[in-house]
């Protein structure tokens, strides 16, 4: 650190004055006094180098405050500097956003411009296509025009064209619309015609089955009437030989009836059975004719038999 100038001027003083008075009595002084005076002048130099020290202690520390003030205040500078640095970035930050925001914003606005431009742009080439289309029509209908100009001047009942362009439209709306109910009635005939066909077919298809069922029928009834004589005749077998059955059964009942009242007869007893108990005769006619069997093979039994001659 830098000495003030009186002090140091003050120690260069000094020295050469200590140095003259050495140099001049250094012959003449004892030595007690000489190294007494070199001690003192020790005490001397190592006051001065203390008090040099201590000034320069002290011109370091306010030095030192000085230097430790101005780094307080440029660290508060500093400070103040890193906060407006800071506002400064989120400022610019912000900018930034916005301005990257508003450059997005104006590219997408661009792009729907672009996009507007390109629909208008072939919106304007197709009007114009249009028009060129409707010129090249006008050009073709200017003698229509005139042509509509002339009927107009011939039929006094239409003031103006489109009266008469109206007539006519109305006109041809009716024509198109008979054109259509003829259509459809056309239709419908065909309609009603393939119906016709298809009833016609029907018909034949079902004639044709009719006829077979018919045969069939036919076929059936005969068989029937085959069936009816078969069973017929056999009724008729059947109703005969019934007969004789019945007539052989009532010849059958009477000659049971018959011999029934002969063995009555022959044992002497009026008839027990009603005369229906066909069974009862025959039974009263078997134990009769067991009895008679019985009879006769005892008398077989008991006949002698005649010597031979």
């Amino acid at each position: 650190m830098a000495v003030p100038w009186e002090k140091y001027f003050r120690l260069a003083l000094q020295e050469k004055l200590s140095t003259k008075i050495q140099g001049r009595n250094v012959d003449h002084v004892p030595p007690p006094l000489l190294r007494l005076l070199e001690k003192r002048q020790e005490l001397v130099d190592a006051d001065q180098g203390l008090q040099a020290q201590k000034e320069v202690f002290q011109t370091m520390k306010a030095s030192l405050k000085q230097r430790w003030e101005q780094l307080e205040q440029k660290e508060q500078e500093l400070k103040g500097s890193f906060v407006r640095f800071e506002k400064f970035l989120q400022d610019a930050e912000a900018r930034r956003s916005r301005a990257l925001r508003r450059a997005a914003e104006e590219r997408q606005l661009a792009g729907r411009r672009e996009a507007e431009a390109l629909r208008l742009r072939a919106q304007l080439e197709e009007l114009q296509r249009e028009r060129a289309r409707l010129q090249r029509r006008l050009w073709r209908l200017e003698p229509c025009a005139r042509l509509l100009g002339q009927v107009l001047e011939q039929l006094p009942e239409f003031q103006e064209v489109p009266e008469l362009v109206a007539r006519f439209d109305c006109l041809a709306d009716t024509q198109a619309a008979l054109r259509l109910t003829e259509r459809q009635r056309l239709a419908e005939l065909g309609e009603a015609r393939a119906r016709l066909q298809r009833l016609r077919d029907a018909w034949q298809d079902e004639l044709l089955r009719q006829g077979q069922r018919r045969a069939q029928l036919l076929e059936q009834l005969e068989a029937a009437r085959e069936r009816t004589l078969h069973w017929e005749s056999k009724c008729i077998q059947i109703q005969n030989t019934a007969a004789e059955k019945t007539l052989l059964l009532g010849r059958t009942r009477m000659a049971a009836l018959n011999l029934f009242q002969l063995v009555c007869q022959h044992q002497r007893r009026p008839p027990a059975l009603d005369i229906e108990d066909t069974e009862g005769h025959l039974e009263q006619v078997k134990l009769f004719i067991l009895d008679l069997s019985t009879m006769l093979a005892g008398l077989h039994q008991a006949k002698p038999s005649i010597p031979a001659s």
